[in-house]
């Protein structure tokens, strides 16, 4: 199967819906392309993990989650120069 893409005049190209899900990427994800000696390319999907494992990263299992008031007077001490 051939699919058509155009090039836009800022040198960019919007891969169509059954190009991503071929691909099986999703919004977010990232794809790796291979630049051949031919003039073509390969599009693969880049291996990896979605944003979405990031978050909680920095928790520590012994440390409570603070308050928006206590955030707010470490972010006033930061600023007035006091640890």
């Amino acid at each position: 199967m051939t699919i058509a893409l155009t090039v836009t005049a800022k040198g960019q190209v919007t891969l169509r819906k059954e190009v991503l899900h071929h691909l099986g990427v999703r919004p977010g994800d990232k794809i790796s392309v291979d630049l051949l000696n031919d003039r073509r390319i390969q599009l693969r999907p880049r291996p990896g993990e979605p944003a979405s494992t990031i978050f909680g990263l920095l928790k520590h299992a012994s440390t409570r989650p603070l308050s928006v008031q206590e955030i707010n007077e470490a972010t006033a001490d930061g600023w007035a120069g006091e640890e």
